[in-house]
C-alpha cells in the first residue's frame, strides 16, 4: 500500500494543478530551477565542512580528544567509550554511524554502551552539517548564538541518552 503513496501524491498534485488551471509543467520547471539554485548556494559550505571533517579524522584529532576527555565523561557518569561518538556526531552523521556500528560490534548491540550509542544517534543532530545547509541556503553569514545553542542541545541529548538508557534499559 505504501508503494502507491508517491504516485498517488503526484497524481493528486497534477490533478489539483489542472483543476486550478495552472500550467503544471511550468510550475515543475520553476521548482526545479529554484531547487538547483538552492543546491548551488549550499555546495561551497558543504565542501568546506566535508574537507574539515576529513582533515580532523585523518589527523587523529577525534581519537586524541576522546582520550583527553574520557576522565570528564567518567566523572559525569557517561561511559568514556562513547567519547568518540559524542565528538563526531555534531560534525558528521556518516562518521557517527560508523562509530556507533563499531561500538555495537565491539561491545554488542544489547550492551549498555550499544544501547546508549543507539539512543545518542537518535536523539542528537549533525549540528554543523545542518547549520551549514540551512544558513547556506538562506545566505545567512552571522549565526549569532545558533552554534552554541545547538551544541548545548547536543550535550544535553548525550547526557540524557546516558541517563535514560541507564535508568530504563540497563
Amino acid at each position: 500500500m505504501t508503494e502507491l503513496l508517491v504516485p498517488l501524491l503526484l497524481l493528486f498534485v497534477s490533478l489539483y494543478g489542472l483543476f486550478r488551471r495552472q500550467d503544471v509543467y511550468a510550475c515543475l520547471m520553476q521548482g526545479a530551477r529554484e531547487g538547483l539554485s538552492t543546491l548551488l548556494s549550499i555546495v561551497p559550505s558543504l565542501i568546506i565542512l566535508l574537507t574539515a571533517i576529513s582533515m580532523l579524522r585523518a589527523s587523529g584529532f577525534f581519537d586524541l580528544s576522546a582520550r583527553f576527555l574520557s576522565p570528564l565523561f567518567r566523572a559525569l557518569g557517561m561511559p568514556p567509550e562513547l567519547a568518540p561518538l559524542m565528538l563526531v556526531r555534531p560534525v558528521s552523521g556518516g562518521a557517527a554511524l560508523a562509530v556507533g556500528a563499531e561500538l555495537m560490534k565491539t561491545y554488542g548491540a544489547d550492551s549498555l554502551i550499544g544501547k546508549t550509542a543507539a539512543v545518542m544517534l537518535g536523539s542528537t543532530e549533525t549540528t554543523f552539517y545542518t547549520i551549514s545547509v540551512y544558513f547556506g541556503a538562506c545566505g545567512v553569514r552571522d549565526t549569532r548564538h545558533t552554534v552554541f545553542a545547538a551544541l548545548l542541545a547536543d550535550c544535553t541529548g548525550f547526557f540524557m541518552a546516558c541517563l535514560t538508557t541507564r535508568l530504563f534499559l540497563s
